[in-house]
């Protein structure tokens, strides 16, 4: 092995320069750098104990709490692969995790036991609490990698509906948290950072948790997001960033109405969806800082553009391209390579640099697909001005975005079309004022079956993940279908008024 590079190092190295610095609060715990990576070397030698060895996969089904570092950097410690579990799958779900990625144990906490252990019994792997992994004795250092080896696979659904995990490398999250917080954002070491961004998602962990981690600053985790109480604890703790997804900053200005005493926030990060500039400007009135809004997928690491004070701002795109990384317009229609297209035009946002991932785990094809030339195909359409400047026009075509959370129609289509009453199903995103969209399945019934919207939603809500199943219904006699009798998507929104 000619050169190693692990992302424990991040951990590791804040411990050896700010022992003493706190590191995470959660609720009364203030857990110093020493102390968590003492913690997390612990858990790595229980996780050595238990057989797992460098390279296995272990999956993590934590939320917003110190437990989360703890396992994530032991698992890394110990040279494992990482594999964050969504806490709002069903059993089933989360089972196709554990098999798919080949995970060799699953760390579940406690408050999501019922639902992980019923998971880790149908995938065959054993169920761990993290208190289990605490008793062992230090390992003395981390394991060295590669700077190539994965660090940590995370699931994104595809446009199949089924969902494929993404290799992430040692190389890809370490530069990807370095660069977020040394070129892209003025980001301090004496910064209190929000960690309520889901630490399973791609955006929560790099940018807020690793980012953080990464300077010595200190992390304070809220594990069920709410206006009101991420402005009580922001104000508690006095924190100073706030890393958010529209849907975030939209709840904080309405608990911030009347309320006398606001955070002094002086760093605030949007992704994850597109951020209305009406929702900007009014945030920049009320909490008196400006928000600075990037772009990326868990394909990139995630982060790919960002508006960044070195090139200033500019309100509705999604700012520049991060360092040692290039964003350019691809023409959309030529799949089998990658031409770009003059500035100014509209086509497809294409990737390429430290950022791009190693590849859908035992997938080839689909890899294949989205790394072209190079470049990674991102499937948003999107300008580039003379500038530099990045706008995205249009997410992928079908994809709906609740919340911050990718919904991928096909696999809400699948679950209801098993129902005995829907003959054929489409599922759209529509308009909603809290959640960006919503997931609106367009349905045409049999009419020997009976079933009313409620029925519906309520099968779906058994069977799909809390951020996935639909919550409007709308019945019609037909779907529009083009001529190869492929559902026109856009008829219906034409048809709903939603374009």
């Amino acid at each position: 092995m000619s050169a190693t590079l692990s992302l424990a190092a991040v951990l590791a190295e804040s411990a050896r320069k700010y022992p003493q610095h706190i590191a995470v609060v959660d609720g009364e715990q203030r857990v110093t750098y020493e102390t968590l990576w003492r913690e997390a070397l612990s858990c790595a030698a229980a996780l050595r104990d238990l057989g797992v060895g460098p390279g296995d996969r272990v999956a993590l089904q934590i939320p917003n709490v110190v437990d989360f570092p703890r396992v994530y950097f032991g698992a890394l410690a110990l040279g494992a692969v990482v594999v964050p579990v969504h806490l709002l799958l069903t059993a089933q779900e989360a089972a196709y995790t554990l098999k798919d990625s080949g995970a060799r144990l699953l760390v579940c906490h406690p408050g999501l036991a019922a639902m992980g252990s019923d998971a880790a019994a149908a995938a065959g792997v054993p169920l761990v609490a993290p208190a289990d992994l605490l008793g062992a004795a230090p390992l003395r250092s981390y394991v060295s990698r590669a700077p190539e080896d994965p660090a940590v696979v995370l699931y994104t659904s595809g446009t199949t509906g089924e969902p494929k995990g993404a290799v992430l490398t040692h190389l890809n999250l370490v530069m990807n948290a370095m660069v977020n917080v040394f070129d892209a954002n003025d980001a301090r070491p004496s910064d209190v950072v929000l960690g309520c961004l889901p630490l399973f998602h791609t955006f929560g962990q790099t940018v807020g948790m690793n980012g953080t981690f990464r300077l010595g600053a200190t992390l304070v985790m809220l594990a069920r997001f709410t206006g009101e109480a991420a402005l009580e604890l922001m104000v508690r703790e006095n924190v100073t960033v706030f890393h958010g997804v529209p849907t975030m900053y939209v709840a904080l200005l309405a608990a911030a109405e009347g309320r006398p005493d606001l955070p002094q926030l002086r760093l605030c990060v949007s992704g994850g969806a597109p951020l209305p500039v009406a929702v900007l400007e009014k945030f920049g009135e009320t909490f008196s800082t400006g928000i600075f809004e990037g772009y990326g997928l868990s394909e990139t690491s995630p982060t790919a553009t960002t508006n960044q004070p070195h090139f200033g701002t500019r309100a509705g795109t999604v700012g520049h391209a991060i360092w040692g990384v290039e964003v350019e317009i691809a023409r959309p229609e030529i799949e089998e390579r990658v031409e770009l297209l003059p500035t100014g035009s509209l086509g497809e946002i294409v990737v390429r640099g430290h950022n791009i991932f190693a590849g859908y785990l035992n997938r080839p094809a689909d890899t294949a697909a989205a790394i072209v030339d190079g470049w990674f195909r991102t499937g948003d359409l999107g300008t580039k001005d003379e500038s530099g400047f990045v706008t995205i026009v249009d997410r992928k075509k079908d994809l709906v975005i609740r919340g911050g959370f990718n919904v991928y129609p096909r696999e809400v289509e699948e679950v209801l079309a098993r129902h005995p009453a829907v003959m054929q199903v489409a599922v759209i995103g529509v308009p909603h004022e809290v959640h960006g969209e919503e997931i609106c399945a367009v349905v045409v019934r049999d009419p020997a079956v009976p079933v009313t919207a409620p029925e519906l939603v309520d099968w779906a809500r058994e069977r799909l993940g809390r951020h996935k199943y639909p919550r409007e219904i709308r019945f019609v006699e037909t779907l529009p279908l083009g001529p190869s009798h492929k559902v026109l998507k856009r008829e219906l929104r034409r048809t709903f008024d939603l374009l």
